[in-house]
């Protein structure tokens, strides 16, 4: 059983255009088509992860923290899964949002 995220949780997300067009790095599996955005618990988890992301090589990128209740509200909003990932790119946990 999976224990409820606090919304006032922090968490570690890759940025896409930061300071500019700022946007969540989202993915998408290849095998059912879910899109998400990968968050973890640790900065250096998502440093380590960061360059398994499928990434426009063109655009800048910067991992930053987040509250939890401001990215769900975003994925959501976006149509977007959150996957909690540890530092090998596996995924912990699997969110609806």
């Amino acid at each position: 059983m999976t224990k409820k995220i606090d919304n006032d949780a922090w968490f570690w997300v890759v940025v896409q255009d930061p300071g500019g067009n700022e946007q969540f790095l989202g993915q998408r599996e290849e095998e059912s088509g879910v899109t998400f955005i990968p968050m973890f618990s640790e900065k250096e988890d998502a440093l380590m992860c960061m360059n398994l992301m499928v990434r426009d090589k063109k655009k800048k990128y910067e991992v930053q923290a987040v509250i939890y209740s401001d990215l769900k509200d975003q994925a959501a909003g976006g149509g977007f899964m959150l996957y909690r990932l540890d530092g090998d790119g596996r995924v912990l946990e699997k969110l609806n949002v």
